[in-house]
């Protein structure tokens, strides 16, 4: 990550200073066999790398067997409208919010599945989920107005939120707690993840000072490795950041269509050195800051068929653990470091992976 600031990616930042520019930020670069999508473009070094994207499981390799002949088995069909997704176990959780579901990929198996839970737990319109460490699954559920949970199984154990009292966007879970983004009442609500008991809300509502960090639509939400929170505003065009007990911190971008500015901030995630990324549905780009909040580098190539595309994303996830699955698609010479996944909500590309690069030969 040193090379992130070299003299040659700052004038790739400086050169692109409205987003009519960063459609042109991605290049293809012809191999033996293959073409592959990086970005930045060239001279530059290449940092990410387009690798695939599915959108149903005919998409990740499956192929009819002789067992889903004698069984009768039917492959799941496409995402319609996805938003949220999750990782766990060498597989991709997403968030149908038309389907009513999540539709889960098996990466191991190459194949993907339902979970549609029924009774008690039947999800209506699923929009962000989250799995623990111990693979319980939180839900937020902008149809039921509460947050689901399931356990590893994805049996039902709980509902958290009662009638007309939040509209659940995103969920962050800690060691110890669970932050929920509530559209509704333009906070983030904290609760004990023990007995799921509500504790306090982000910003504080009943202070009688105006808070800095005001919310007015939090839409998504991920913590850092170093205590912080952090939640894109859709209304308020930045994206907020807290400590873990509701202190503000600072604000990452501002409104606007230039680089580093925001004009729909929805999915963030951090990586292990506390780079943020955060995807804009109107802009079409997932841009990188690094932890001081500059921008270092963006992606997604709106507004073009081609490789790579995002149409109006949605979620974003970095995930250093299943790495493996994808190294097929690696450029020769490169090896990845971590996996960047995107939802879009429309066109043929509705999960996007991609990977962050490190050179090991020359290409």
């Amino acid at each position: 990550m040193k090379n992130l600031n070299n003299g040659r990616f700052l004038r790739v930042v400086s050169g692109c200073l409205m987003l009519g520019v960063l459609v042109g930020c991605a290049t293809t670069k012809p191999a033996s066999k293959a073409a592959y999508t990086f970005f930045p473009p060239s001279p530059d070094e290449p940092r990410i790398q387009f690798l695939t994207s599915f959108s149903s499981d005919a998409e990740i390799g499956r192929t009819k067997s002789f067992a889903d002949f004698v069984t009768g088995e039917q492959p799941a069909g496409d995402l319609i409208k996805p938003y949220g997704l999750a990782l766990h176990g060498g597989k991709i959780f997403v968030c149908d919010t038309v389907g009513s579901l999540v539709e889960v990929f098996d990466l191991k198996k190459h194949r993907a599945s339902y979970f549609a839970p029924q009774g008690e737990g039947k999800l209506r319109v699923p929009i962000n989920l989250t799995i623990d460490t111990d693979g319980t699954r939180y839900v937020a559920d902008t149809g039921r107005n509460q947050v689901v949970v399931y356990d590893n199984d994805g049996n039902f154990l709980s509902a958290i939120g009662k009638t007309g009292e939040m509209k659940p966007a995103d969920v962050a879970v800690s060691s110890n707690r669970l932050y929920v983004g509530d559209m509704l009442n333009q906070v983030v609500r904290v609760y004990n993840k023990a007995d799921q008991k509500f504790l306090f809300t982000i910003p504080n509502t009943n202070s009688a000072v105006p808070t800095a960090g005001k919310l007015f639509s939090p839409a998504n939400l991920t913590l850092d490795k170093n205590g912080r929170l952090l939640v894109s505003d859709v209304g308020g065009f930045v994206v907020q950041i807290y400590d873990l007990d509701g202190k503000y911190l600072r604000t990452l971008g501002q409104q606007g269509l230039g680089a580093g500015s925001f004009a729909r901030p929805k999915g963030v995630a951090v990586d292990h050195q506390g780079l943020a990324y955060v995807v804009d549905a109107a802009t079409q780009v997932a841009q990188i800051f690094d932890t001081e909040g500059r921008l270092l580098l963006y992606f997604g190539q709106p507004g073009a068929s081609t490789r790579g595309q995002l149409t109006l994303p949605a979620s974003i996830k970095v995930d250093y653990d299943h790495v493996g699955y994808f190294q097929k698609y690696l450029a020769p010479g490169y090896q990845c470091e971590y996996l960047i996944l995107v939802t879009s909500q429309f066109g043929p590309n509705k999960v996007s992976v991609y990977g962050f690069l490190k050179q090991t030969a020359t290409p």
